[in-house]
């Protein structure tokens, strides 16, 4: 997709968007991303991976951030700011913490999708975690009851490593130990 010139904005008009507006809103290649307001399903959904992963980690080295919490992506040899807030993000690096946000490339994100954000989820965060060189990233659709996880293969692709619908339980392959019961997920 292109977008005329004009349309696209600096990272200084951007923060000076956030300041006036409640809107979550994330800057990709200097373009404004609109999030939707999540529903009583995400944020249950979102509360619940969040706990697991929360008590999972505890005395580890990596630790999970829940939205909103900006993910500013950062990779050597890749140009441009890219602000991005996942509902999940594992940050196992922890020297791109800063007060308000983290600069780097997550672990492992974790999206939830909502009717009108699935288009942007499934595919162009999708493309873009995996320029990054974010190893896990799961995408968890609430309306449907799957859970689809990808991780980064040694080409820097990304491989379906599973799909899960109404049951089952989600393995992480990076975060070794980790798993989701996907009924209970989505009760």
């Amino acid at each position: 997709m292109t977008v005329p010139k004009e349309n696209l904005i600096t990272i200084e008009e951007f923060y000076k968007m956030r300041e006036s507006t409640e809107q979550l809103i994330e800057y990709v290649d200097e373009i404004v991303f609109i999030s939707p307001s999540p529903s009583t399903k995400h944020q249950r959904v979102s509360g619940r991976l969040h706990a697991q992963l929360f008590n999972f980690l505890e005395g580890k080295d990596c630790e999970v951030f829940h939205a909103p919490f900006d993910v500013e992506l950062h990779r050597e040899g890749l140009e441009g700011i890219n602000i991005v807030i996942p509902d999940l993000s594992v940050i196992c690096d922890k020297n791109g913490l800063m007060e308000n946000k983290y600069v780097g490339v997550p672990t492992l994100i974790i999206e939830i999708l909502s009717p009108s954000n699935q288009a942007h989820d499934l595919v162009f965060k999708l493309n873009l975690y995996m320029q990054y060189g974010v190893k896990e990233y799961w995408i968890v659709n609430p309306m449907l009851n799957i859970v689809q996880i990808y991780t980064l293969n040694r080409e820097g692709q990304y491989e379906q490593a599973d799909v899960l619908k109404e049951k089952g339980i989600a393995h992480s392959e990076i975060l070794q130990g980790f798993s989701v019961d996907v009924e209970r997920l989505f009760q």
